[in-house]
């Protein structure tokens, strides 16, 4: 079986992490992953970009920290896809299957609603996971959900302590008859890395393969520190 974590955020991107995204490869890589999805905090989320500079400056700094940890996984065997975090009003999307190239082209993302950015995103060939929908902490305003604009649903996130967010999150999924995943949501090596993630029979060769095997339930959910 291959072991991949599908949601995690790096230091040089995400406000709230506290390890570089080689760090990061390097703890996955001993903890037997196959491979990771770096999904940094976006622009409309906790990011360290600062958002009066030019698109194409943001963009570079926005992809520091999967650059960093795909140069460590190249160095010492560990697969790192592209992925990033896109937040509305506290819910959160986690895009998959495009790249940085396709962000320099597309900075009328920003002015999009929630709605049209899910159907540019499908447009262009991406997908879309929706990440604990029911997280419900103080800080999240309010909960949106785009269960006929998903690709599926983070049924588990192993960073949650109150089991009841996984638990709403599942029947969600039910309900809705979508496909469902875990990951981590890790934002450093230590005190904040669950485990967690997705194994399947085969080697995936990208984000956008490991949504395909979430959609044609190939892939088994990783409980915590399994």
């Amino acid at each position: 079986m291959y072991k991949y974590e599908t949601h995690l955020h790096t230091s040089e991107t995400s406000a709230c992490a506290n390890s570089t995204g080689a760090e990061m490869a390097v703890k996955y890589k001993e903890a037997g992953y196959t491979g990771i999805i770096v999904t940094d905090h976006f622009f409309n989320g906790n990011t360290t970009v600062p958002r009066d500079l030019p698109w194409e400056e943001r963009v570079e700094l926005f992809c520091k920290g999967y650059e960093n940890a795909k140069a460590k996984g190249d160095e010492i065997g560990l697969d790192v896809y592209f992925g990033f975090e896109y937040t509305y009003h506290g819910s959160d999307f986690l895009v998959y299957g495009l790249d940085k190239q396709w962000l320099l082209d597309n900075e009328k993302i920003m002015g999009m609603t929630l709605y049209k950015f899910l159907d540019h995103v499908h447009a262009c060939g991406g997908r879309v996971i929706h990440a604990h929908p029911f997280r419900d902490y103080d800080y999240i305003p309010m909960m949106t959900f785009a269960p006929h604009r998903v690709d599926g649903v983070e049924i588990v996130n192993t960073s949650h302590a109150d089991p009841s967010f996984d638990e709403r999150a599942k029947m969600f999924a039910e309900w809705y008859n979508l496909p469902v995943t875990c990951g981590s949501d890790a934002h450093n090596t230590t005190n904040r890395w669950y485990g967690g993630g997705v194994l399947t029979e085969r080697k995936l060769t990208s984000a956008l393969d490991y949504v395909d095997a979430v959609i044609m339930g190939e892939a088994k959910i990783i409980e915590k520190n399994k």
